[in-house]
């Protein structure tokens, strides 16, 4: 028996907004499972995150911190991805902020 394949959404069928960034910080416990965890919620509705940084830090180097940026993702999306991530066993704090392209002149 074949097995089923599944794809990723089309970019065509997701709403886009090209000057919008979505910003989410994240803070978790230094946990290897935390860093897929946290991409899977992109990958599995087809994004590359624009940007990713992480770190280890806090007073006992026991907290993960993920800064990582969307570019193109709408805020609704965006604030429901966040209410995903804060679901994440280990993660003890999201914060979103957004960015604006500036209108060409």
């Amino acid at each position: 028996m074949a097995m089923p394949t599944l794809s990723a959404p089309g970019v065509e069928s997701r709403p886009y907004d090209p000057d919008y960034t979505a910003c989410f910080s994240i803070q978790a416990n230094a946990d290897p499972g935390v860093m897929s965890r946290v991409l899977e919620l992109f990958a599995k509705r087809g994004l590359v995150p624009s940007s990713w940084h992480s770190r280890v830090g806090g007073i006992q180097d026991d907290e993960l911190i993920i800064d990582l940026q969307m570019q193109g993702m709408v805020r609704s999306e965006a604030d429901y991805v966040a209410a995903c991530l804060r679901q994440i066993p280990d993660v003890g704090t999201v914060l979103t902020s957004e960015r604006f392209r500036a209108a060409a002149e």
